[in-house]
């Protein structure tokens, strides 16, 4: 087995505590997290409006609860009703007897404010690793711009007219479509689980260039390797996102990192892809040791909450509009850092896994979706695949 096997398979046994007894419940039920999207922007609400949001849980548990963000916002956000349920199929529609409403301590409504997140009161609803959710957050008037997160990848639901409808199984009043997650930002499960890993970072863990609606972003396909030794995996995750800066791609991942990364439930291991679009972007960073000490830092934070971090090298972009020779030459010099400088606890080596290797600053033809940045869905298996769990066992 090569370096990536062997770094990364050290990482996820100090994550997972696997003894050789997979399947024996040796862990405490705690709180995880199953389910993440990072606030990225803000988009013009829609007062009186219901949103339904589907989400993809990666762990199940005995009870979900549900985490509301209005930290983009300018304004305190009302919440006239928060419901969630399993989805039915592939629409707006729950599994009959399966809608819960929400509380927040212990009240059915509740205000966000600005710049802030809210979590829900535990949700008696059991779940499995795997299931789709319906979160539905109605918002029964104009609370200001809505914090959401851009890309998702997934088709979710709104109810212009929203009054009374976040609690409908049949999801008929649910007639727009869209593309973003809207509000929640966040999904824990109650559970005999050995925690969460986060994948942090920028589009290339967004899943830009991934098929819609069907869960092929690289930490989605992790995800389903880790179910069965009960690890959540949260996608933190921003396309445009900056290691060093904020920019169109939201809050710069050293601002992010607490809220998105450290503060979420049951974290033990941080998986750090970031840094190409600071190499790439406008303005951009020239020197690698600027990187390294952003990543050193995250480490240092990371360490202060007993969290691990594996860093994953950056990945090739030749044939990208940014790319050029000198811009090449930083990333190879970042990777060779991340390789020999033990900047992180351990690393993967996700440059090696999708190059080319006739042309090492190109993706492979095959995990290349055209653009020559991101990974379609055979690239974001192969970085999933990438994890060695044969050794875990």
């Amino acid at each position: 087995m090569g370096r990536v096997g062997r770094v990364l398979a050290v990482a996820l046994l100090s994550v997972m505590g696997v003894s050789g007894r997979a399947g024996a419940d040796q862990e405490p039920s705690l709180w995880a997290g199953s389910w993440e999207a990072a606030p990225s922007g803000t988009e013009p609400a829609v007062p009186g409006a219901a949103y339904r949001n589907v989400v993809h849980l990666s762990v199940g548990g005995s009870e979900v609860r549900v985490r509301v963000s209005n930290r983009l916002g300018s304004a305190p956000l009302r919440l006239g009703a928060v419901t969630v349920s399993l989805r039915q199929g592939s629409g707006p529609a729950a599994v009959p007897g399966s809608m819960r409403a929400a509380t927040f301590a212990g009240a059915a409504t509740a205000v966000v404010p600005a710049g802030q997140d809210l979590v829900s009161d535990p949700v008696p609803l059991a779940v499995k690793g795997g299931a789709d959710l319906l979160v539905s957050v109605e918002t029964p008037g104009d609370s200001g711009p809505a914090t959401y997160h851009r890309v998702a990848l997934q088709t979710s639901y709104l109810a212009e007219d929203g009054a009374g409808r976040a609690g409908d199984e049949d999801g008929a009043a649910y007639t727009r479509t869209t593309g973003h997650w809207y509000y929640v930002t966040g999904v824990d499960v109650h559970a005999v689980t050995r925690g969460t890993v986060v994948a942090f970072g920028d589009s290339l863990t967004d899943g830009n260039g991934t098929s819609m609606d069907a869960n092929h972003r690289w930490p989605d396909r992790l995800a389903d390797r880790l179910r069965r030794f009960r690890t959540g995996v949260l996608n933190a995750g921003i396309s445009g996102n900056r290691l060093l800066l904020d920019s169109t791609g939201g809050p710069g991942a050293l601002s992010r990192l607490d809220a998105d990364g450290l503060d979420r439930s049951g974290v033990r291991t941080l998986v750090v892809l970031e840094g190409i679009n600071d190499i790439k972007g406008t303005p951009e960073t020239t020197d690698p040791d600027d990187l390294v000490r952003a990543y050193r830092t995250i480490v240092a934070r990371a360490h202060e909450r007993g969290i691990r971090v594996v860093g994953a090298t950056l990945t090739p972009y030749e044939g990208y509009s940014g790319y050029t020779d000198a811009r090449e030459t930083v990333r190879q010099r970042v990777n060779a850092l991340i390789r020999t400088g033990h900047v992180f606890d351990a690393y993967v080596d996700f440059d090696a896994v999708v190059r080319d290797p006739q042309r090492p600053g190109r993706i492979l033809p095959a995990y290349d979706p055209g653009d020559h940045l991101h990974f379609n869905d055979t690239g974001t298996r192969a970085l999933a695949d990438a994890v060695p769990l044969g050794e875990l066992l």
